[in-house]
């Protein structure tokens, strides 16, 4: 099975069959990063480029290693040093991208919809790497790929995701994603970080930590967004720590084998605490060697493979 799509720009319009060749392609890919020399020639001839109009860190980084591991040529443009700061538009720089010759460009922007609109205007593939507060798709993939690892299935879990829900493209896309599943998503933080009508996606709302956790496999923390603490969404971060920070007490109305997700980068003693931090339940650190194969798995299969033509 091929991804036939030219484009991921977000789980809300794909197909659970897609977002499953996805993950299974992923495992294999995961092979080569654990290898002494983790390289395979799949990818040879192929360029990628990230763009990304944001800061980052794992996700940049992690798309131009999966790129490099498959063997392809990648690309960052610094965009700080870039013409962009001379007023070159959106639409000029990436037709300069693609007449580069270029495949696939992995981009990230402060603005929702700039991908999409950046699609409509290239035929390079594009990947969403983050869209203002719209979605994050191969985040959300990676922490699919994580719990599957550890659950064995993705259907019908209870999924509790805590935090900043109304600023998060991360919980969106992962919202999208396990509703494919059947899952049980429960969103859980101050009634200010809660978006108005998200019970329209299918999700629960809580506004209280123990009564969200009770019962649940998964538990997907957010990272508190200081810069936005000028907009006063809560009074003080010792206050969202006293009331919302997960720590071990709080995971007692879980399951047993709960399990601790983040994005990253952690702030601890505001959203999580050093002692869980540190603990076996959380996964984060596995969550970055996981988004590595499963950028590489989507930078594969865009790139017209198969799964079971991953070479070895």
């Amino acid at each position: 099975m091929r991804l036939e799509r030219k484009d991921l720009l977000g789980l809300r319009d794909i197909s659970r069959e897609e977002i499953q060749l996805i993950l299974d392609t992923a495992l294999p890919m995961k092979d080569i990063i654990l290898r002494d020399i983790k390289k395979a020639p799949t990818l040879r001839g192929k360029a990628l480029a990230t763009v990304f109009y944001e800061n980052s860190t794992r996700t940049r980084t992690s798309f131009e290693i999966a790129g490099k591991y498959l063997s392809a040529d990648t690309v960052n443009l610094q965009v700080t040093s870039s013409s962009v700061q001379k007023g070159e538009s959106l639409r000029d720089t990436i037709k300069t991208i693609e007449m580069m010759g270029f495949d696939v460009i992995a981009m990230r922007h402060s603005m929702s919809g700039t991908p999409q609109y950046v699609a409509r205007n290239t035929n390079m593939r594009v990947i969403n790497a983050g869209d203002g507060a719209n979605e994050h798709p191969t985040q959300a993939l990676l922490d699919m790929f994580t719990i599957l690892e550890h659950k064995k299935t993705l259907d019908d879990l209870k999924v509790a995701i805590v935090g900043d829900i109304l600023h998060s493209r991360v919980a969106r896309s992962n919202i999208y994603g396990l509703s494919k599943y059947g899952c049980e998503v429960r969103v859980v933080g101050p009634s200010t970080l809660i978006p108005p009508e998200i019970e329209r996606l299918g999700v629960k709302t809580y506004y209280n930590l123990d009564q969200a956790f009770k019962g649940v496999d998964v538990i997907n923390v957010l990272r508190i967004q200081r810069e936005r603490q000028q907009s006063a969404l809560f009074p003080s971060l010792d206050e969202y720590a006293d009331l919302y920070m997960v720590s071990s007490d709080r995971l007692q109305s879980a399951k047993d084998d709960v399990l601790v997700l983040h994005p990253g980068p952690m702030n601890r003693g505001i959203e999580v605490s050093s002692e869980l931090a540190d603990s076996s339940s959380m996964l984060v650190n596995e969550q970055v060697t996981n988004g590595v194969a499963v950028r590489m798995a989507i930078l594969f299969l865009m790139m017209g493979g198969s799964r079971g033509e991953v070479a070895n």
